[in-house]
């Protein structure tokens, strides 16, 4: 099995407006909840692909009851962990004239030394029979910058490979943790390196511990700094629609052909071809299935020059 960890779990709210405009009423046409965060956009990805998945973290309150509701509707197992504290809303409003989307993205709750150590008990226990797992996402208030680091080294003693999808503090401690994966974007492997051009920060982030580091360069697809070499992966077209979750596709991408040991060209084919096809899905956590099929045939990857 697979399994995902999303610490700041999310009830994603996805509103679709004719047209955004500020300091304006406007009339909803459509409103979707999902169960959202960047692990569980993942894990029912992954769960679409038809890889068994396991996803934890945590979830509390009358959103985090609505959360794992809708979670009952997917292939995922849920493992989450109860917190006192209620799980944020995320909020999509979706601009269908012109295609944007604006994101409102609450805290998270705070979550309690105890409740910090009963997941890392759930976490310690579902190792057992994983074959990967992907620490994706923000950290609620409460927990430690340092949780993905020691997340990290709790797998690494189970013989568990590790991506790690997150930004900040947090990524910067858990990629010293020496992780399998990295995923960040341009602007996040920016802030970890001070270098801005796309070669040489992916370069840099694999040289503070990562084994590998995947950067997300938005709509001009993947660069890869792997232990076999330097590989750039894009779409053969640009593609418009909704980007929230492309990112996390392109997890469940990796992921896919890690459990599968797909070569590096084949990995980053399955990331882009999901990251595209999610982009014209209109909800996050979805990709539409016919437009990943025809983009496996047509995603380019070329070997780069250090």
């Amino acid at each position: 099995m697979i399994l995902t960890v999303t610490l700041n779990t999310a009830l994603d709210l996805t509103y679709r407006v004719p047209a955004l405009t500020p300091h304006a009423s406007h009339r909803v046409t459509q409103v979707i909840e999902r169960p959202g965060g960047k692990g569980l956009n993942v894990a029912r990805v992954l769960g679409a692909l038809g890889y068994e998945t396991v996803a934890t973290g945590f979830a509390g309150g009358a959103t985090g009851a609505t959360l794992r509701d809708l979670l009952t509707t997917t292939p995922v197992r849920d493992e989450l962990v109860e917190t006192a504290g209620p799980t944020r809303r995320t909020v999509a409003v979706v601009d269908t004239a012109s295609g944007d989307t604006t994101q409102l993205n609450e805290p998270g709750p705070n979550v309690t030394a105890a409740e910090w150590n009963a997941f890392r008990t759930r976490f310690t226990e579902l190792l057992d029979g994983t074959r990967a797992v992907a620490l994706c996402g923000s950290l609620p208030p409460g927990i430690h910058v340092g949780a993905y680091a020691e997340l990290i080294r709790l797998a690494r003693t189970a013989g568990v490979p590790v991506l790690l999808d997150t930004s900040g503090e947090p990524l910067r401690r858990g990629i010293a943790a020496r992780p399998d994966l990295v995923k960040p974007n341009a602007e996040e492997l920016a802030q970890l390196t001070g270098a801005r051009e796309p070669h040489r920060a992916t370069r840099d982030a694999r040289r503070r511990g990562a084994h590998a580091v995947i950067s997300s360069l938005g709509p001009e697809g993947l660069l890869a700094a792997t232990p076999e070499g330097l590989w750039r992966a894009a779409p053969p077209a640009a593609v418009k629609g909704n980007p929230t979750g492309a990112g996390d596709s392109a997890v469940a991408g990796l992921l896919s052909g890690l459990v599968d040991g797909a070569p590096w060209p084949d990995r980053l084919i399955r990331a882009v071809a999901l990251s595209a096809a999610t982009v014209l899905s209109p909800v996050a956590g979805e990709f539409d299935a016919t437009a990943y099929e025809e983009l496996l045939t047509r995603v380019k990857v070329s070997e780069e020059t250090p």
